[in-house]
């Protein structure tokens, strides 16, 4: 790649790996690069160790978008939140020192969401709502192609919803480790399963999709009945927003057919049937790229 290319560059930090993508002026994805992440090491030192390698792989650069999970203070360009990243540094300013790369935070479902409304299945709508499904669950709102943060800058916090009355919340069943927590607590239920083999012990989402893509019975009742709950929550969005279009991303949504089956079963129940009848919702385009898209795009 030229030296003198211009490029855009986001990386995306999860719990597991370090993702980035790379753009041309066409906001075009033209390389990528991922690693593990090592839970023996510390994370800002494996950022500033990634975004070194990303100069090898991709070319100089001179800034980069990085998503986190969590909330971000745009107006501070601070993590303020987060599991993920301590927030009792600067971020930004520790990567810019040892990198020289100037770095532009943002939450990841506000990145995802944004790159499914530019490059994926948001493109040609005006409104968005976005929902991303992993280790938390995240939300964006997009009205007339920008992201509305809010008062202070966190709107979208979708997995904070309750969905029932003793104030459970949609990421207790509908993140990674709720959709695991709920198979577990129904495993024996069903020893027929292909699950069942693996032990409880071993079970992943990854798992939970690649057998409900085979036709495991359970594994798509498991993933049915998460829609189900996120339909109720989406339900609401739709009854408060009577959004244009919902994009729903994650892991998950590997085997969209079915999560989208039981989204719309509940939703159409609790949304308003005319405000439900207006909106459409959808599965994600990008897939695992989309934070990284997302950020490198509003990094520009």
């Amino acid at each position: 790649m030229s030296e003198n290319t211009e490029k855009f560059v986001g990386v995306e930090v999860s719990s597991k790996y370090l993702r980035a993508v790379c753009l041309n002026s066409a906001s075009e994805v033209i390389d990528l690069h991922e690693n593990p992440l090592n839970q023996e090491v510390g994370i800002v030192s494996q950022i500033i160790q990634f975004i070194e390698e990303l100069k090898d792989k991709f070319g100089s650069f001179k800034k980069a978008g990085v998503a986190v999970s969590g909330l971000v203070d745009r107006r501070k360009n601070r993590v303020v939140l987060s599991t993920q990243v301590p927030t009792d540094i600067d971020l930004a300013n520790e990567i810019k020192s040892a990198t020289d790369v100037t770095v532009f935070l943002e939450n990841d479902a506000n990145s995802g969401g944004y790159g499914e409304y530019v490059q994926g299945a948001g493109r040609g709508n005006r409104d968005m709502f976005y929902v991303l499904l992993g280790d938390g669950v995240g939300g964006a709102i997009i009205f007339d192609g920008k992201l509305w943060r809010g008062n202070a800058g966190f709107a979208g916090e979708f997995g904070h919803l309750a969905i029932n009355s003793e104030g459970k919340r949609i990421e207790e069943v509908a993140s990674n480790q709720g959709i695991i927590a709920r198979t577990l607590n129904r495993f024996h239920q069903d020893r027929t399963s292909s699950l069942y083999s693996l032990g409880e012990e071993r079970i992943t989402v990854s798992d939970i999709v690649r057998e409900a893509l085979n036709g495991d019975d359970f594994a798509q009742m498991m993933l049915e009945r998460t829609g189900m709950f996120l339909g109720k929550a989406i339900g609401s969005v739709i009854n408060l927003l009577n959004i244009e279009k919902i994009v729903v991303g994650g892991e998950i949504m590997e085997a969209s057919e079915t999560v989208l089956k039981g989204i719309n079963e509940s939703a159409r129940e609790f949304a308003f049937s005319e405000s439900y009848e207006s909106t459409q919702i959808v599965a994600g385009e990008l897939g695992d790229k989309a934070v990284a898209i997302g950020v490198a795009l509003l990094s520009k």
